[in-house]
């Protein structure tokens, strides 16, 4: 039987100026559902998002909650009628308490006093925690929690007001494995419960795992909804990038010559966590793919192969002599695009344009002085080879999407034109569209030469853009796949698990 509808969004429409944002555009969700809304940087589902927690206004269209007409004004409005947003970062205040942050500005008090009853806040915390059923303490400062369980108190804290329906914004993209698996068992205990969850996320299995039904827009329409048991990671693409832009993010066979020499020999490699003995290559014009599971050590490696971890023993040689440090390795043509880009690959709060240049200020800088008018030629060819979207290069990193910052970090690098690019995590919080987008610049660079690394947690993501897989499994490369050879993403996970070809011969 089908569950009645908790939230129905009818013909909704929005526009920023003359510019339309939102045409019409219709959303359901049924109660104890977990839905999934999908779509590409500027598709429109974090203005509808907006709409229905009571940051915007919506122009046009109708709310109904229960059936009953939502005026979602502001959001105080939004909480009253029992809609609750987690955001990717979180609004919790590392120095209070889990209980403070879970009834911040809601604190109960001694009757008939302006006292905050304490022992009273724990209580319920607790209570909210068990509901939930995990064990954190709700005396523990948030400064002290992982992200995992500060993703919970985000939770716990929604629940608290007695949210309904929650919008969960890119839950996963901070967390480990470990955390994940825990995430989705909360997500079903809620589901049980009777909550409903709008989930959004760009990481395709993630969605097809754990959703029910999925929507996507493009272009400020709703352009499909499913049931995910009768869809596929082809077919989402293709409803999220329209059918004649889907085929870039599909594997394509490319060939490198058995005659392409190794740009980079890792031989016999010891690190001092994970990693125990580990040989590979990677030839010229090469998309080398490494997959493991979260903690088998890929991060590490890759900052070896960079320079900038050192080996317990074994060895790294870059064109047959060894990378003795990070300076060394960039001087002869190496490259890391890092997991964490806001973090470790931009300076947030400076332009587009600073970012490209800073890694290559040795090339416009004559005399101490920086050659600005070279500097911004190739600021601008960067910006228009990679599709950078940008009012213009003196717009600060920080305001730009993640797909946009991640093209950035990517850009800088490749102005240096490496020899050897290394792609950790390359489209973490990335959409489809950013996703395709960076696959075709990879895949164009392969073709010119360029060896190329890249570590991923997404399947789907290594399966397209692979010719090679390394599997890490147990502290060693447990196989070298070549690409065509691997059929599907099960037997990837397989592999990635442990098992051999053998192993699931025998199953």
């Amino acid at each position: 039987m089908t569950a009645p509808l908790i939230l129905e969004m009818t013909d909704i429409a929005k526009s920023f100026g003359s510019i339309p944002v939102l045409k019409r555009v219709g959303f359901t969700l049924r109660k104890g559902e977990v839905h999934a809304l999908m779509g590409g940087n500027g598709a429109g589902k974090s203005t509808l998002m907006k709409i229905l927690t009571g940051v915007y206004t919506r122009d046009g269209g109708t709310v109904a909650i229960e059936g009953q007409s939502a005026d979602l004004d502001d959001a105080a409005a939004a909480e009253r009628a029992g809609v609750a947003m987690i955001f990717q970062e979180f609004s919790l205040i590392p120095t209070l308490t889990v209980a403070q942050n879970i009834f911040l500005k809601r604190e109960p008090h001694f009757k008939g006093t302006p006292f905050i009853n304490g022992a009273e806040m724990v209580r319920r915390s607790r209570a909210i925690l068990e509901e939930l059923g995990v064990d954190i303490d709700p005396d523990a400062l948030v400064s002290t929690l992982s992200v995992g369980y500060m993703q919970i108190v985000e939770i716990a804290k929604a629940l608290s007001k007695k949210a309904r329906i929650l919008v969960m914004d890119e839950p996963t993209s901070s967390l480990s494995e470990a955390e994940t698996s825990a995430l989705f068992e909360l997500v079903n205990r809620l589901r049980a419960s009777g909550i409903s969850i709008v989930y959004i996320s760009h990481r395709m299995a993630e969605i097809l795992t754990l959703c029910d039904r999925v929507t996507v827009m493009r272009d400020g329409e709703t352009v499909m909804t499913a049931n995910c048991a009768d869809m596929s990671v082809a077919l989402i693409v293709e409803a999220m990038l329209g059918a004649g832009n889907a085929a870039s993010f599909t594997w394509k066979d490319r060939h490198v010559p058995d005659t392409a020499r190794p740009v980079v020999q890792v031989r016999n490699l010891k690190l001092a966590t994970r990693i125990e003995d580990v040989s590979f290559d990677i030839r010229e014009g090469e998309i080398v793919g490494l997959a493991g599971l979260m903690g088998s050590g890929r991060t590490e490696i890759a900052e070896t192969l960079f320079g900038r971890r050192r080996a317990v023993s074994g060895e790294v040689l870059f064109d047959g002599t060894p990378v003795t440090s990070q300076a060394d390795a960039i001087e002869r043509g190496m490259a890391l695009v890092p997991e964490d880009r806001r973090k470790f690959g931009l300076v947030l709060d400076h332009s587009v344009a600073t970012n490209i240049i800073l890694p290559n200020l040795d090339r416009f800088t004559r005399h101490l002085f920086v050659q600005d008018a070279a500097a911004l030629e190739v600021v601008q060819d960067t910006i228009g080879d990679l599709s950078i979207k940008t009012d213009g290069p003196d717009k600060l990193a920080r305001l730009l999407s993640g797909g946009n910052q991640q093209k950035i970090v990517i850009g800088k690098w490749l102005v240096r034109a490496p020899r050897l690019l290394i792609l950790d995590e390359p489209t973490i919080g990335v959409d489809i569209g950013a996703k395709s987008e960076i696959v075709e610049t990879v895949r164009a660079m392969a073709d010119k030469g360029m060896a190329v690394l890249v570590i991923s947690s997404e399947l789907e993501e290594l399966m397209a853009i692979s010719d090679r897989i390394l599997v890490l499994h147990g502290g060693r490369i447990a196989q070298s796949m070549n690409r065509r050879d691997v059929a599907t993403e099960e037997e990837l996970h397989h592999a990635i698990q442990g098992h051999t070809a053998t192993d699931l011969g025998a199953a």
